[in-house]
């Protein structure tokens, strides 16, 4: 898998996010209570995600049995160690969750809230019910209910590379942004424990974790044996070939197997639902080759 291509793709959305004007509106100690009351949730989200590759990824239940893949598992063990049992600035095993809440609370935001509805969900029997009747943010129930449709989806490669491209590989510049702005603005009060969790968080994701989850996602995509057939109509308006070839470009970009077939025909877009003998015979070859391979 081509991560430079990944990389590049989606640098216009880091930018974006790294130049938001969220940071510069925190110039005083309300505000900086306000963020960390809404973005505790973000940092909830992050642990189930961890927590979901965890699952996927090693064996967490009995009786016991061996990894698909232990490169894999040793990575996502690793990251897990650190984000669970990390250590306070007195030296105490905390979570990343734990530490953040300390924080929270020594700026004197309200933790109350927060943690009894991440509670309700964390005891909920159906996670996305729950979001729904929460008193939250719609915004904050949409990124929290994409998460748990991806977790519940159970595909690794998927969990890994939202864990990774939107977490891991990205914290460190965004917190930079965060903290800078932080140790800018507010000088009332002491702020040193959220200080000291956006720096250990930075610390751990540049150095270890980062690399850590690109290589787990690199690893977790070289077992898509997945073959593709892209197949374009001349006449189809709503799904041009233009666009058909952008996917077979991106497939390609990422090693996928592709193929690509373009179809002369003047019926348009509904072409698929009828009579067109091309299509019959390339889906024909397409199925029995792959079923050959797999059997």
């Amino acid at each position: 898998m081509d991560i430079n291509y990944i990389e590049n793709k989606i640098e216009p959305l880091r930018d974006k996010l790294l130049n938001h004007r969220l940071y510069s509106r925190i110039s005083k100690i309300e505000d900086l209570q306000t963020f960390t009351e809404n973005h505790i949730y973000a940092v909830w989200d992050f642990m189930s995600l961890l927590k979901a590759l965890q699952i996927n990824l090693t064996c967490t239940k009995t009786p016991w049995g061996p990894n698909k893949n232990s490169q894999t598992a040793y990575l996502i063990n690793e990251i897990v160690l650190a984000e669970e049992t990390d250590v306070n600035q007195e030296g105490d095993r905390k979570s990343h969750y734990e530490l953040y809440l300390d924080a929270m609370e020594d700026i004197g935001a309200s933790t109350k809230k927060s943690t009894d509805l991440i509670t309700k969900m964390i005891n909920s029997d159906d996670i996305f019910k729950t979001i729904d009747n929460l008193e939250i943010h719609p915004n904050i129930k949409e990124f929290l209910k994409f998460t748990f449709s991806v977790i519940e989806e159970g595909k690794p490669h998927k969990i890994a590379a939202i864990f990774t491209f939107g977490r891991e590989n990205l914290i460190p510049n965004m917190f930079n942004e965060i903290l800078h702005e932080f140790q800018k603005n507010i000088t009332e009060i002491d702020i040193s424990k959220l200080i000291y969790y956006f720096e250990r968080h930075i610390e751990l994701d540049e150095d270890e974790h980062g690399p850590m989850a690109l290589e787990m996602v690199t690893e977790l995509a070289k077992n898509d044996n997945i073959n593709y057939l892209i197949i374009s109509f001349t006449s189809d308006w709503l799904f041009p070939t233009r666009e058909n070839k952008a996917i077979v470009e991106t497939l390609n970009n990422l090693s996928r197997n592709v193929s690509f077939l373009e179809i002369e025909t003047d019926k348009g877009h509904d072409s698929f639902l009828l009579d067109e003998p091309d299509l019959d015979i390339a889906m024909k070859g397409f199925l029995e080759s792959n079923y050959e391979k797999t059997n």
